[in-house]
């Protein structure tokens, strides 16, 4: 694998370089409007159904509300809004996969919760170009499959709301 430059050593190029460097690791897919997305599985602590989720006044658009998990709150993100996309028509169906940050917990509201599969480095590469803004700002990069891209999610970076 090339070394990237010192110029060319950014935020996020480090941050693909640095993923890309890593052992295969295993992640949770999940889709949101159709795109299949991922975050590293120990990050995740549960996986929910359908929840009820209480709304907090004065937070911001993308904090869905706050949802009981046994007997702690936490913090829904809806990640439709955090990704700038329109509200899901079955939203009464939507999953919540709850991740740990920084000792609190979140449940990051999504469409569909898929598999747990190791993404071999080989198949990272940096966010395209083409990217969406918003998703290049969450992302770490992409990781290539024949008939689709995944696109590896920065937990972190997504609670940074606000």
């Amino acid at each position: 694998m090339q070394s990237i430059s010192e110029t060319q050593r950014s935020g996020p190029a480090i941050a693909a370089l640095a993923l890309a460097e890593r052992e295969d690791e295993v992640f949770l897919t999940l889709t949101v409007a159709g795109q299949t997305c991922s975050i590293p599985v120990l990050l995740v602590r549960d996986v929910l159904g359908p929840q009820a989720i209480t709304p907090i006044p004065l937070a911001p658009a993308e904090v869905a509300g706050g949802l009981n998990l046994r007997g702690r709150i936490v913090t829904a993100i809806d990640l439709r809004k955090r990704l700038g996309l329109p509200s899901a028509d079955n939203a009464d169906k939507a999953m919540s996969v709850v991740v740990e940050q920084g000792g609190e917990l979140y449940s990051l509201i999504v469409d569909q919760v898929g598999e747990v599969i190791p993404l071999p480095s080989a198949g990272v590469c940096p966010n395209p170009p083409t990217l969406d803004a918003l998703w290049r700002d969450v992302s770490l990069s992409v990781y290539r499959e024949e008939d689709r891209l995944i696109v590896m999610l920065d937990v972190a970076r997504l609670l940074n709301i606000g």
